[in-house]
C-alpha cells in the first residue's frame, strides 16, 4: 500500500489546526482509502495555544504527527525541514489557513499516479487584496525574466512531491533553501493544477512587508545575477558621466566660460545623484553578501524541541539534515 504524507507548517494557527486535521483525515478516509497516510504538523514556535491543541490532536490519532521547533526559523526553513521528515511515497505540502484548498489533494494524487513527480498548485486568482495580487504578479514576471532558472509564476510551494524529489532536497544541505527555486531549477516531470486562493478561514496572516521583502530578496540573491550586473554597469556609466562632467567644468573654468561663483547647483545635484546610486547598489550588494554569509555560517535549518507520534527508530536529526 502506498503512503501519502501531508505536511502542514503552522505558526499561531490555534483556530485552524483542529479543522485542518479533521478535514485531511476525512479526505484520506473518504476519497483515498486505498492509501496509507500520515499528517505532519511542524510548528514554528507558536505562542497562542497551537501546540497544546496539536498535542490533543496527536493523542487522538497516531497517524497525525507533530514537530515543535525551539524558536521561529522563518517561513522557508521550517516547511522545507518538515518535508524532509516525511516518510511517504509522496509528500503534499499546503498551508494551515485553508487558503490552499484541501480538496486539491485527490487531484494531486491522481496526477502523481499518471507519472508526474511534482504537481504544483498555481494561483490563477485570489480573494486577497487585488492590489497585492497585482504586485505579486509583477514580482513573478520580473524574477522570471531576470533569473537563469525559469521561475514558476504564482507558485508558493503548495503541491505534491514524489519521494525522489524529497530524497533530492535531503541531500542539498542548503541552510537557506528556497523551495520554489529548487523546483524550477531541477525540472522534474511536473504538472500544474490551477486554483483560486481562498480567504483565510480564521486568524490573521503573518505575512508583512518584511516577510515579503525577505522572500523577494532570497529569490533575487539566490537565482539572479542581475543585481550585481546592474551595479557594475551603472557604476561604469556613472563614472563615465562624472568624468565627462568634470572635464567640461575644467575646460569651462580654464577658458573662463563659467564662474564657480555663479552657483554650485549642478555640482550639488550631481553629487546627490551619484551618491544615491552608490548607496542603493551598496545595499543591494549587501543583500548578496548576507546571503553568502548565511550559507558560510551554515546554521541548522531547524532545531527541534519535541516531536510527537514518531517511531522510536525515527529519531530527531538534532536540527540538521544528513
Amino acid at each position: 500500500m502506498k503512503k501519502i504524507s501531508i505536511m502542514i507548517p503552522c505558526y499561531n494557527e490555534v483556530e485552524n489546526v483542529g479543522p485542518m486535521a479533521e478535514t485531511l483525515v476525512g479526505i484520506m478516509n473518504k476519497d483515498l482509502p486505498q492509501y496509507d497516510y500520515e499528517v505532519l504538523f511542524i510548528d514554528n514556535c507558536s505562542e497562542d495555544g497551537t501546540r497544546e491543541k496539536l498535542e490533543e490532536i496527536c493523542a487522538g490519532n497516531k497517524k497525525i504527527k507533530a514537530i515543535f521547533n525551539v524558536t521561529n526559523f522563518g517561513q522557508f526553513n521550517s516547511p522545507f525541514y518538515g518535508m524532509c521528515q516525511t516518510s511517504g511515497d509522496c509528500t503534499i505540502s499546503m498551508s494551515c489557513d485553508f487558503q490552499d484548498p484541501p480538496d486539491l489533494i485527490p487531484v494531486f494524487v491522481q496526477e502523481w499516479e499518471k507519472g508526474y513527480k511534482i504537481v504544483s498548485a498555481i494561483k490563477t486568482n485570489s480573494k486577497e487584496n487585488p492590489f497585492i495580487f497585482f504586485l505579486r504578479t509583477c514580482y513573478y514576471k520580473i524574477i522570471r525574466n531576470m533569473s537563469q532558472v525559469k521561475m514558476i509564476e504564482h507558485f508558493t510551494g503548495t503541491g505534491l512531491y514524489d519521494k525522489s524529489f524529497i530524497n533530492l532536497i535531503r541531500q542539498l544541505d542548503d541552510p537557506i533553501p528556497f523551495l520554489r527555486g529548487i523546483v524550477a531549477e531541477y525540472n522534474f516531470k511536473r504538472k500544474e493544477v490551477p486554483f483560486t486562493q481562498a480567504e483565510r478561514r480564521a486568524g490573521k496572516t503573518h505575512n508583512n512587508f518584511y516577510s515579503l521583502y525577505d522572500a523577494a530578496m532570497l529569490s533575487i540573491t539566490s537565482y539572479t545575477k542581475i543585481g550585481l550586473r546592474l551595479a557594475t554597469f551603472m557604476g561604469f556609466i556613472s563614472s563615465i558621466i562624472s568624468f565627462v562632467i568634470a572635464l567640461i567644468y575644467l575646460i569651462m573654468k580654464l577658458t573662463h566660460w563659467y564662474s564657480f561663483s555663479a552657483g554650485y547647483a549642478p555640482m550639488v545635484v550631481g553629487v546627490f545623484l551619484l551618491g544615491s546610486i552608490q548607496l542603493f547598489f551598496i545595499g543591494l550588494i549587501g543583500e548578496y553578501i548576507l546571503n553568502i554569509n548565511t550559507r558560510i555560517i551554515h546554521r541548522p535549518l531547524v532545531v527541534e524541541e519535541k516531536r510527537i507520534n514518531f517511531d522510536t527508530d525515527n529519531k530527531s536529526l538534532e536540527g540538521s539534515l544528513s
